[in-house]
């Protein structure tokens, strides 16, 4: 008699959070174009143009940052949305 055929299972669905929302941010705000049409204010003597790219890539940083520390897993949540903390175990 042959033996069926074991079949993969599936890989569990990834997560998705309204958090994830936020990575749209460092997307959209270096497309707004308006934000570029200058060349005051200078900051340490750099024109607007050229320390926006670097507030731009902050932003980026920090925003991924922010979004991966509220939705890495193990992080629970209390009844009220809060961040409760993680247990701790006792090795020794």
């Amino acid at each position: 008699m042959a033996q069926p055929e074991s079949r993969p299972t599936a890989a569990p669905a990834p997560r998705s959070t309204p958090w994830q929302w936020l990575l749209v941010v460092p997307v959209v705000v270096p497309l707004l174009v308006f934000l570029y049409n200058g060349k005051d204010p200078r900051l340490l003597g750099f024109p607007r143009f050229y320390w926006l790219q670097l507030a731009f890539i902050i932003l980026g940083v920090g925003t991924t940052a922010l979004v991966y520390q509220l939705t890495k897993p193990g992080r629970r949540t209390t009844s009220a949305g809060t961040a409760a903390p993680a247990a701790r175990t006792e090795e020794g």
